[in-house]
């Protein structure tokens, strides 16, 4: 309920009341309380603005040049930047699922990224490519804008990825599940293409989710994906009426699936929207998978 609303005598103080009884307007009562709450909460917004500058002061970003800037899919962008001068951050990068902070010149606030380029890429090619999401009055959107040749700056490489060595070796665990939507795609493809013995489990599946086909990303390597041993499972939230695939939302394809699996031979890889992570966790864990072998990369 906004002020507005409640900006109106409440019921019970209304023109009815007897005549000595003045209407107290609402918007005064909740000022009195909510001015020191916000006054609060500006100086620790303030405090945290602080602490997180202080922070990004004590990271050591490289300045690095865009290689390429391409659209991907419907407000996906693929953006390669060129790390060949910066052997010691290349260096950072050794497990699929790890991610970086992106600064821009002279905007304050950088983007986390998680890469989508297999480490090796960066010794082979010189680059680490990502997907991108433009999101209007972001970081991310500014990136997005940019062009082949504009610097940004990039933090070492952070997080442990994902941790591939609970699901090894294949011949114990078989069966591999791993979901993604949107953009959490990107760090699924580092996965794929840096391979985790995919062709030596019996089944290894992708559930892809997005709103339709022209936001899905990456459909040119799903043969090449598939030829390494994952099978790929796109799933679409709002497909259009040629659709023949799976439809509404990548947890609810899964449960549908109905799919035969040991337990205790089953690992599952996750990255995407909090909820799908969530209720496929729930659903894994709830058929007893071990919650530890359910990797996610944050």
């Amino acid at each position: 309920m906004s002020l507005t609303t409640l900006s109106s005598p409440l019921p019970y103080l209304s023109s009815h009341a007897p005549h000595h009884t003045q209407p107290f307007p609402m918007a005064t009562i909740l000022s009195r309380h909510l001015n020191p709450i916000r006054h609060r909460l500006r100086h620790r917004s303030v405090a945290i603005s602080a602490a997180v500058r202080q922070q990004n002061d004590t990271v050591p970003f490289t300045p690095t040049p865009l290689a390429d800037v391409t659209p991907a899919a419907e407000s996906l962008f693929h953006i390669s930047i060129d790390v060949s001068e910066s052997p010691d951050l290349a260096s950072t990068y050794t497990a699929p699922g790890q991610y970086l902070q992106l600064r821009i010149p002279n905007v304050e606030k950088p983007s986390f990224l998680a890469i989508a380029s297999p480490p090796s890429l960066a010794v082979t090619n010189g680059v680490f490519e990502f997907l991108v999401k433009s999101i209007a009055g972001s970081t991310a959107e500014l990136l997005c804008g940019l062009r082949r040749g504009d610097v940004v700056e990039l933090s070492p490489v952070m997080g442990k990825g994902f941790n591939t060595n609970q699901i090894s070796p294949p011949e114990e665990y078989q069966s591999v599940f791993i979901f993604a939507t949107g953009s959490g795609i990107s760090p699924i493809r580092s996965l794929i293409e840096s391979g985790f013995s995919a062709d030596k489990r019996s089944d290894v599946r992708l559930y892809y989710g997005a709103r339709n086909l022209q936001r899905m990303a990456y459909q040119d390597r799903f043969k090449s994906w598939e030829s390494s041993g994952v099978i790929i499972v796109p799933v679409l939230s709002q497909p259009d009426d040629s659709w023949t695939g799976e439809a509404g939302y990548v947890q609810a394809a899964f449960a549908r699936a109905k799919q035969l699996y040991a337990p205790d031979s089953t690992g599952a890889v996750l990255c995407g929207q909090k909820q799908m992570a969530e209720e496929v966790t729930s659903i894994l864990v709830g058929n007893g998978v071990p919650s530890e072998k359910i990797l996610k990369n944050f």
